[in-house]
């Protein structure tokens, strides 16, 4: 009874349209006060307690990718992916895919993927000759990747609230980006001929390794940042802010396109974007800290292992669950809501909990390419003028790529394994 109270609370307050933070927090103290004896002046003490040292790893991974895509460094990462792969039939959007892969891995961060390579390459795609409709798909759909490849803040939050070690979790997210961002490649390759791109003459070894020294001190952030947490040089927090001050270093002194007046601007957007994501944290702790007090995670998979549910059939429903929930949420409140109550069921299963929280973070993906509060959708619209409808139908060929991306993660654990157990 109190979890279905819960519930229609919760998502009755996120339909009219109170915000996800409030939403979280409001439902869980009223079920806390009608149907617990819990002393709701505890709350604030449980979100503070719920607020891990790991979390600390957020702010500054913010702030590095705000950083770098207010400079050069997107820019210079384009021209160095075209330099690559500018010569094939599709060569331009797969050279955006290619920078999205590459500037993930230095954000964090799905919307600001989108904007830092649709901002160089949305015009470039429409002067070649492009449909609006694929190249617009293309960046929005590879943007999402920014969740997915580490560092990721979504992967952080998934391994606080899960308990799980974040450096392994960087380590599997590796295989499952790539991969996915190779087969939209592939994808673009094969829409690029179907149009009637044909290959060009492949830039020569000179300009190639031009743009790679004009871009060597934006990609270095990726070797420095992750190869120093699988070489276990540095923690995940430790190598946040490494990357803070690598970026702050290589915007104000080496490529100089930052000066040091607009960094004001750069901390007010890194310090509002890190609140509101903390925000959504501590609220989704306390529910979380709800449900776990009333065992229903427990009772939950106790009765899922009562009925004999296979380990794939779990699967299958989590991803529509978390497919629903990602169209009307945002991904870091999908992974701090549904990990205690899914997570649980998944270890009676037999589900490494890595593996398990590399196919949340896919599904999450997904839900920021899907209306109504697909976040990508509406950066995206913004960034071209298009219509949200426009833009949401130009993801949907690429969304099905994604969806044979998610089902090969979820049902080959080994990809997301494979690299976190080579290193362990």
């Amino acid at each position: 009874m109190s979890v279905a109270f819960l519930l229609i609370v919760l998502f009755g307050l996120l339909l009219v349209g109170v915000p996800v933070a409030i939403s979280l927090g409001v439902s869980a103290v009223i079920t806390m006060l009608l149907f617990s004896s819990y002393d709701v002046m505890g709350v604030p003490e449980i979100m503070l307690n719920g607020l891990k040292p790991a979390l600390m790893a957020i702010p500054m991974f913010i702030l590095a990718g705000s950083l770098m895509s207010k400079g050069s460094s997107a820019q210079r990462i384009v021209d160095f992916a075209r330099s690559i792969v500018g010569h094939l039939p599709g060569g331009l959007p797969m050279s955006a895919i290619l920078a999205c892969i590459i500037f993930a891995a230095v954000s964090g961060s799905s919307p600001a993927t989108v904007v830092a390579i649709g901002s160089v390459m949305f015009v470039a795609l429409s002067q070649a000759g492009y449909p609006k409709s694929y190249s617009v798909g293309a960046i929005t759909s590879a943007g999402s990747l920014g969740i997915l490849i580490p560092p990721s803040v979504v992967m952080i939050v998934y391994g606080v609230t899960a308990e799980v070690s974040i450096e392994k979790l960087f380590m599997a997210g590796v295989i499952p980006g790539v991969m996915i961002g190779g087969m939209m490649m592939v994808y673009a390759y094969f829409g690029a001929r179907r149009l009637g791109f044909k290959a060009t003459e492949p830039a020569k070894f000179s300009e190639r390794w031009a743009k790679f020294k004009e871009a060597f001190w934006a990609l270095l952030i990726v070797i420095v940042v992750i190869g120093g947490i699988y070489a276990g040089l540095f923690t995940a927090t430790e190598a946040a802010g490494i990357s803070a001050v690598y970026a702050f270093i290589v915007s104000i002194f080496v490529y100089k396109d930052i000066k040091i007046k607009e960094l004001y601007g750069v901390l007010l957007d890194a310090a509002i974007t890190t609140a509101m994501i903390f925000f959504i944290i501590g609220f989704a702790v306390v529910f979380a800290h709800f449900l776990t007090s009333e065992r229903i995670p427990h009772m939950i998979a106790e009765s899922l292992v009562n009925m004999n549910m296979s380990w794939w059939l779990f699967l299958i429903l989590v991803n529509i669950a978390l497919f629903i929930m990602g169209q009307f949420m945002e991904p870091s409140s999908v992974v701090m809501i549904m990990t205690p109550l899914l997570l649980p069921i998944a270890l009676q299963l037999g589900i490494d909990p890595i593996h398990f929280g590399i196919a949340m973070i896919v599904n999450m993906e997904l839900g920021m390419l899907t209306p109504p509060v697909g976040l990508n959708l509406f950066v995206a619209s913004s960034l071209t003028g298009l219509s949200l409808k426009d833009v949401t139908l130009s993801v949907i060929p690429w969304l099905c790529v994604l969806l044979l991306g998610l089902g090969l993660v979820t049902y080959v654990p080994e990809i997301s394994l494979w690299l976190p157990n080579l290193l362990d």
